[in-house]
């Protein structure tokens, strides 16, 4: 009964370090209870059983938000998730009598590649719930994050609930539980006086958050009346009060799209001549009965088309069906019946003032999908997302979460668009700027500043504490020495 106990804690905590409680510092503890749940039990199956509960509690409850698609999106993604954790666990377990130095490091490792496993596979994978993304989002942490990363943070994040484990056990091995701390608080100190400044151009930016007439639903005109409703807005700027102009995903397409429509097209380029401002448009066009695509295009302040973004990483199941010939049977999938085209790679948009890079919605949340686009030149970012299907829910402030943590990554001022969700500035540093409500028609005006000089260290080198991490992890399965589970010489030796 202890162990269960443990494990529902320990769900619950890491489930508050998220929005919408956003107690960040629970994500330094949270994984304790699992930790010592799992390390007392003898069976494996248990040990399989706890991990699984563990996780389709912690992202069943994180992402009770999908519901609103329906019981067939959330609870697969939910066994996926208890899958996955169910492994952790058995890795966790498998170690639990070796040197308490050599279970520390393993059990860091293995949470590294537990999350990058998860952040990839299936169909491209899933990175909310990465513990290392409400650790960065404290004070100080997030400066560092140009550094590490997030995954970086998840690192140290549970280098401190491995280390508090073993005190727990054995209050005399208190080496990795203090070694952790001091280490956090020595990178926190580091970020919170080193965080990355933008300087250069500055542009006077309007994000335009119309909205949509039927949130959660279709209905009839759809995407005119959505395109009318960020035109209107966008009329209403004053002129000579903005030099750039963001408009959200799905705020034209289908009849009404610059590419194909004229008459959207020169009512665009008129708005970009009269507020003398680029205006960055986000949509989707229609490719034959069965495909389309969902891009980003940027105006010049003469109305002319400088480029466009293709969207690289959709959504399974929302923008794309995996294995479509095999799911017929599911009635749900009707709701998707296209298949987007993916992009193949970053592309950015050069301005007099500064290179401008963006990504759409799903691709916010991916820390490697804003690296590949600062990697490709970007000194500020726009992410360009859509939200209405997930209504009054905790959604978009996750969401804004995510974008955050990886903006101060790639050190970039971020704008970040949404068409019903919380639309918001965040800086380089991390910083949020104001939010709009969510559902509200508004227009959002903000500063962001063109990055200049090198990129960050985590934009240049990746996920090197990570990799790090798994190193080490490796290391001390395979070097030769004492495996005993005896803590007083194990501690000793270390």
């Amino acid at each position: 009964m202890i162990p269960i106990l443990l494990v529902a804690l320990s769900a619950l905590l890491m489930w508050a370090a998220f929005p919408p409680l956003g107690l960040a510092p629970l994500a330094f503890i949270a994984p304790v209870p699992l930790f010592l749940a799992v390390r007392s039990v003898e069976r494996p199956i248990w040990v399989l059983s706890l991990g699984f509960a563990w996780g389709a509690a912690f992202f069943g409850l994180l992402l009770n938000w999908i519901m609103v698609l329906g019981f067939v999106a959330w609870f697969p993604l939910s066994i996926l998730m208890g899958s996955f954790s169910a492994l952790f666990a058995l890795w966790v377990w498998a170690f639990r009598l070796w040197t308490p130095w050599r279970w520390f490091y393993i059990t860091i490792g293995g949470w590294v590649v537990f999350e990058f496993i998860r952040g990839h596979f299936p169909f491209g994978g899933f990175p909310w719930g990465d513990i290392g993304y409400p650790a960065a989002s404290l004070p100080g942490a997030i400066g560092s994050v140009q550094w590490i990363g997030p995954s970086g943070w998840s690192v140290l994040a549970v280098a401190i609930a491995a280390g508090l484990t073993l005190v727990i056990e054995n209050r005399k091995i208190w080496r990795f539980a203090i070694d952790a701390a001091a280490v956090v608080m020595l990178v926190m100190m580091a970020g919170a006086f080193l965080g990355p400044a933008p300087a250069a151009q500055v542009w006077r930016t309007a994000i335009v958050q119309g909205g949509s007439p039927c949130p959660q639903t279709r209905c009839q005109n759809e995407n005119q009346r959505i395109y009318e409703r960020h035109m209107e807005l966008t009329r209403s700027i004053p002129e000579g009060t903005v030099e750039f102009v963001v408009w959200p995903e799905n705020s034209v397409g289908g009849r009404y799209e610059p590419d194909t429509n004229d008459e959207v097209r020169t009512e665009i380029a008129e708005q970009a001549r009269r507020l003398d401002a680029h205006i960055l448009v986000s949509g989707t066009r229609t490719v034959g009965d069965d495909q389309f695509i969902n891009f980003n295009v940027l105006y010049s302040p003469d109305g002319v088309k400088i480029g466009e973004y293709h969207k690289s990483h959709p959504v399974p199941f929302g923008e794309y069906v995996p294995l479509r010939g095999l799911l017929d049977f599911v009635p749900q999938l009707d709701q998707v019946p296209r298949d987007m085209i993916s992009g193949t790679q970053p592309t950015v948009f050069p301005t007099e003032q500064g290179v401008v890079g963006s990504v759409i919605s799903f691709e916010g949340a991916f820390a490697r999908s804003m690296r590949s686009v600062a990697r490709a030149g970007a000194q500020v970012m726009v992410v360009a997302t859509n939200e209405s299907s997930f209504g009054d829910t905790a959604a978009s402030d996750q969401f804004v979460g995510l974008v955050r943590v990886n903006s101060a990554g790639i050190g970039l001022d971020t704008s970040l668009a949404a068409i019903t969700g919380k639309s918001t500035f965040i800086s380089g540093g991390g910083e949020v700027g104001d939010k709009t409500d969510l559902l509200e028609s508004t227009v959002l005006y903000g500063l962001v500043q063109f990055t200049t000089g090198t990129p960050t260290v985590w934009v240049r080198f990746g996920d090197w504490l990570a990799a790090l991490a798994v190193l080490v992890g490796i290391l001390a399965i395979v070097v030769p020495g004492d495996r005993s589970s005896d803590p007083l010489r194990s501690d000793a030796a270390h």
